[in-house]
Parts: structure tokens; sequence; C-alpha cells
């Protein structure tokens, strides 16, 4: 039986960020990965150069049923904390936009600097090693796995969510919970593309790989960014970013024109150009593909002169004001992170330790807690397992 002060389940963000922490404190770690890569979602993350934390991260930008719950964590181990890190390892970066970093060469540099980290903090890391059991005894807990046997005073679960299977996700930290009877919430696909129905998807099939900037919004929520039409549906920031407060039968307003009045952009254009037709005109604001394919879809066409002003309040209203109701989202295999998981008010905020489990931890994405679009779902990895990593 090989013992250690400290197992990490799972080679992932919040669990690399964990070990080295506990490490660097003079802890026994050792941090088993199921797959045969590390930091395989950091790999694949913001189109390979990995969109790492956010300048403006705060709890606002967090998505729980316990909206308290992150504080803690975030306020002990900010996103300065983590460009220090960066900084000190040498990796160059760049803001892309709305305070979003990413590395100028590759999302390798994010997981060289966790690699060397884990190294230098003395912690041991093994790959293809899958668990069969997870048991509680006396002196903390056993673990059954592939390679042997192990026991740990604390075990850690960052095994993340359920999103992108095909990079190694699985259903282990809930089901970890569920054994030790803690509450798991409901669980779905999180910054996810919409797909449409039939007969939106064939109207708007044309548009693949357009991208316009929109204000995509349901209730009083709303966001401002870039949306992509695809040949599934709609993709995009602005769409994943929507798609966290989504729920199947709603619709999602799509304002083409946000902080720009295109009524009496209209109305001028009209007295300008009163013989042009109206796809002509809209192809000064959009491509001429897009001015096409969207006048058809709404319907409208005509001759600007013709147009009295209820008729270019109506043409406003479509591209101000165009409601799309999704068929659905593509899943978890597309989806960034997993929306819900286990319920927070099982754990320590401090700590990220199991309130009824001693020395059972959980860090990263299977907690309830998703962050936006940008960098927020790293940060929370790095702040979560930085708040493990001083407790276990």
């Amino acid at each position: 039986m090989q013992q250690f002060d400290v197992v990490i389940v799972g080679a992932g963000a919040s669990g690399l960020m964990c070990a080295a922490t506990a490490g660097y404190r003079g802890r026994s770690v050792l941090v088993l990965e199921h797959t045969s890569k590390i930091g395989r979602k950091i790999l694949m993350s913001g189109g390979g150069r990995c969109n790492f934390t956010n300048m403006h991260n705060s709890p606002a930008h967090f998505i729980s049923q316990n909206p308290h719950f992150c504080k803690s964590a975030l306020s002990r181990y900010s996103a300065q904390d983590f460009i220090d890190l960066v900084d000190r390892h040498g990796v160059e970066y760049h803001e892309k936009t709305l305070g979003q970093l990413f590395c100028n060469e590759s999302s390798k540099e994010i997981l060289q600097v966790l690699s060397t980290e884990c190294e230098w903090a003395g912690v041991e890391i093994r790959t293809e090693t899958e668990i069969h059991k997870l048991k509680s005894v006396e002196a903390g807990f056993q673990l059954q796995t592939t390679k042997g046997n192990i026991s740990a005073e604390s075990v850690v679960i960052a095994t993340g969510g359920l999103s992108i299977p095909n990079g190694g996700a699985t259903s282990f930290a809930y089901d970890i919970a569920e054994q030790f009877s803690l509450d798991v919430l409901p669980r779905c696909a999180s910054l996810v593309p919409f797909t449409l129905q039939p007969k939106d998807k064939e109207a708007l099939s044309e548009l693949s790989g357009v991208s316009h900037s929109v204000r995509a919004t349901i209730g009083k929520i709303s966001f401002l960014e870039m949306m992509l039409f695809t040949h599934r549906g709609i993709s995009g920031p602005a769409i994943l970013q929507i798609s966290n407060y989504w729920h199947p039968g709603e619709e999602v307003e799509i304002d083409l024109f946000p902080d720009f009045d295109l009524l009496e952009w209209l109305k001028g254009q009209r007295e300008a150009r009163p013989k042009a037709e109206l796809t002509t005109i809209m192809a000064q604001q959009m491509s001429k593909r897009m001015a096409q394919v969207l006048c058809t879809k709404f319907e409208l066409n005509g001759v600007m002169g013709n147009f009295s002003n209820k008729q270019l309040e109506t043409i406003a209203a479509a591209f101000c004001r165009w409601k799309i109701k999704p068929s659905g989202t593509e899943g978890y295999r597309t989806a960034e992170v997993t929306i819900g998981g286990i319920n927070t008010n099982e754990i320590n905020q401090k700590t990220m330790e199991s309130n009824s489990a001693s020395g059972l931890y959980f860090i990263g994405e299977c907690l309830d807690v998703t962050g936006h679009l940008g960098g927020h779902n790293f940060q929370w990895a790095w702040a979560s397992g930085f708040a493990a990593g001083q407790a276990v």
C-alpha cells in the first residue's frame, strides 16, 4: 500500500494548481490522471493559446445557486496572482478583448508553468491510471487503482464536468459525490452553441461562417459580442454567453444593430436613395449575402421610396428584435463547461472540503460554479485549486 498525504484525482487546471500549492507546503502529493496526457483542456482552450484568466474577474462573472460561495477563494487567489505566476515563468501574453488574456505563442506554455511548479514542489504525477474504488478508512482514504492500491490522508477530486467528452471528461466527480451522499444539482452543457429549428436552419444555411456583432438577450440578461452562423445553428461569444441563461423552449432576442439607430438611418436612406432596393441599402451595414438572406427570411423587400414610416419601423424591428427559438444546443460535445454540479452548500467555501466527509475535497468545474466566457472558468480553477492546496 503506497502512502501519500494527498491524492489529487485529475491532472487538469485545478488539480495541478492544487498539487503545486500543497507540495510547496511540504505535503507528499500524488496526482492521478486516467488519460495519457495531463492538462488536455488547457491545451485545447482559446484556439490553442489558452485564455488563462481575465483581468476583470469578479464574483459577478459566475453563476451558482449560491452566488456567495466563490467569493472567498477568488479573493485569496486573484487574476493578478496568476498573472504574476505566468510572469515569473517568462510567458508572453496579450489582452485580446474585455480583459481576456491569451498566450502569445501556445497554451502549452501554461501547462508547462503548472508542470514546472509541480516538479519544483515535489509532486508525483501518474497518467493512464484509473480508480476502481475509493473508500473512507480510519486514517483517511484508500484507493484501488489500475496501478496498485494507495492510501492518503486527503483526497481531492478535480476531474471536471461533462463537457468535451473526447477530451477525457467523465461523471467521476459526481459519482464520488453521490457515493458520499453529497447533493448533486442538475447539470447541462454550458457556453455552448445553439442548434436551430429546421425552418431557420434551412433559411440561414447560406450564412455559415459569417459573423456579426450583436446583442443577445434573454429576459434582463444580455451580452454584446460577436455572433457566428454555423451549418448547425448559431455560435460565437454572444451566443455562448447567453447559453448559460437559456432553458429549452425559450426565445433568444438578437439585436443585429446594438447601439445604432437603424430606424433613423433607414429614414435617411429613404430620402437619399429612394430608388434603391432594401437589400442594397442593408448591404451597407452587413455583407451583401447576409443582407439578402435576412431580407428574404424576414420577408422584407421593396424600393426605399415606397416604404412608409410604419413599414420602416417594422423593418428595423425585424433586425433589432429578431426572436429565435433554438431547437437545443450542441451539447457536451462542444460545450466549454458544465453548468450545475455538486451543491456548494455541501462544501466549505474556504477550503473546498466536504462538510460531511472529512478529508474529501472537490475543486474546479465539478462544483456548481460556472463562469462567463473569457478566462473566468480558468480563474475559478486556479482559485479553488489554491484554496484546497492550502488546506489539504
